[in-house]
């Protein structure tokens, strides 16, 4: 296995030469609604590193969007995963099953809040664990309705954009979307009209106001939401609303579902960011930083409701694939092994430290929030009316790319740049990229 050498190197401007002909490949042969952030094209990864096909060595402050937690290529998901891939690549679970689809659910009854009778069910990707644990709350509660969030996001396949809150680009002309689908207001105290200490009760008291009486509770077979938002904007409820639904929820048979997909496996300094309030879901959706970056999703929860489905009623050809459950184990192990949370509550710190300092600085930063190693900077014209600042974010983020800084932008206003290192990334690297950042904010 090639190390990466751990430093930052920019020989060519970006892209260089041999990614400029990748792009000329890709123009002709991939479709145009594939974006891409940055068009350098990969050639090895690992660490806080993405080396280019030039030669370029960008540090990473975004994870292939919270995936590679543990590295892009960690030794033990590469380990586990070269020695499945020797064995064998595919047997279909559903056609003559293996262990390490079993394990991987030991391993999620095991990590996942609370300590109730859990099993689980493996899919390929985040949108398809949502989909499917939707399916199982219908089966099992006998309704139909769903409840979502103003600046929820939850994959892009049809029943998913429609739980999806951003128009563009994930919905916009792909419709008609599924049916009893209802959003209600999140807690976004930066933006909450009275505050943000009056955030959580009062986003709450409204949110379940809005359910009893457009939708009626006995009507509700789930309320899906992200204990830290992800593409809306990294938005972290304001205390008290999770914990407000979770109870709602029990109190009226509705299925508590905390979509982890970008939020679970140590992101935000804990194992899943629904225990920051010691919330426990019904059932529990996860996807990327699961296996080290390659395609495994899954949900996992009650074993009563996850016992809901009829035989036959959840599955997929690929679902569990026995590679990606293979590289799940090395990564849970390297999550273990390196103690993880623990990891991302020092990213936290030091880049909670910087930014701060920065937002007092420039009153181009309206907030600084998020927790762990998932870290944003919500841009503003002006602090007073909050006016999102979205021209400016690009270009932040251009800047940061054009000196070998991989950033991602996020927000329902495309004004937040968002931070997902990887949990591994080394201090050094960590506040070179800093550096990186207060340049590009000096200069513009």
């Amino acid at each position: 296995m090639n190390a990466v050498p751990q430093e930052r190197r920019v020989v060519t401007a970006l892209p260089g030469p041999t990614s400029q002909e990748l792009q000329a490949r890709r123009t002709a042969a991939v479709a145009r609604g594939v974006g891409s952030v940055m068009p350098v094209f990969a050639a090895r990864a690992g660490g806080g590193i993405v080396e280019d096909v030039d030669g370029n060595r960008l540090i990473d402050f975004g994870s292939g969007i919270a995936v590679t937690s543990v590295g892009a290529s960690a030794e033990a998901v590469v380990r586990r995963a070269a020695a499945q891939l020797a064995d064998f690549t595919h047997t279909c679970f559903m056609v003559t099953p293996y262990e390490g689809y079993v394990e991987v659910c030991e391993r999620l009854a095991e990590l996942t809040p609370g300590d109730h009778a859990k099993k689980s069910a493996l899919f390929n990707s985040g949108a398809e664990a949502v989909e499917n644990a939707v399916k199982i709350a219908r089966s099992y509660t006998g309704r139909q309705a769903v409840v979502v969030f103003d600046h929820g996001y939850h994959g892009r396949t049809n029943l998913t954009m429609a739980l999806t809150a951003k128009n563009m680009p994930y919905k916009n002309g792909f419709g008609p979307f599924a049916p009893e689908i209802y959003r209600v207001p999140v807690a976004y105290g930066y933006r909450w009209p009275t505050g943000p200490e009056n955030c959580g009760p009062e986003s709450s008291a409204q949110a379940i106001d809005q359910i009893s009486k457009q939708i009626g509770a006995e009507n509700v077979a789930a309320i899906v939401i992200e204990p830290l938002l992800g593409e809306g904007g990294f938005i972290e409820p304001a205390k008290g609303f999770l914990p407000a639904l979770a109870a709602f929820a029990r109190d009226n048979g509705i299925v508590f579902v905390a979509d982890e997909i970008q939020s679970g496996f140590c992101r935000t300094g804990r194992w899943f960011a629904c225990e920051d309030e010691g919330v426990v879901p019904d059932l529990i959706t996860t996807a990327k930083g699961i296996a080290g970056g390659l395609p495994l999703a899954a949900v996992t929860g009650r074993a009563e409701i996850m016992d809901a489905a009829h035989p036959g009623g959840l599955g997929g050809t690929y679902g569990g694939n026995p590679v990606a459950c293979a590289a799940a184990l090395g990564a849970i192990e390297t999550m273990r092994e390196l103690d993880l949370p623990a990891k991302a509550r020092r990213i936290e710190t030091v880049m909670k430290g910087r930014l701060s300092a920065l937002r007092e600085k420039y009153d181009l930063i309206g907030d600084v929030r998020g927790r762990g190693a998932m870290i944003a900077i919500e841009l503003v014209k002006d602090r007073r009316t909050k006016e999102p600042a979205p021209e400016a974010t690009a270009a932040l983020a251009a800047a940061c790319h054009a000196a070998g800084l991989l950033v991602l932008t996020c927000g329902t206003y495309g004004n937040v740049l968002r931070f997902l290192p990887p949990l591994v990334i080394g201090e050094d690297l960590l506040e070179e990229g800093l550096d990186i950042l207060e340049n590009a904010l000096a200069d513009l």
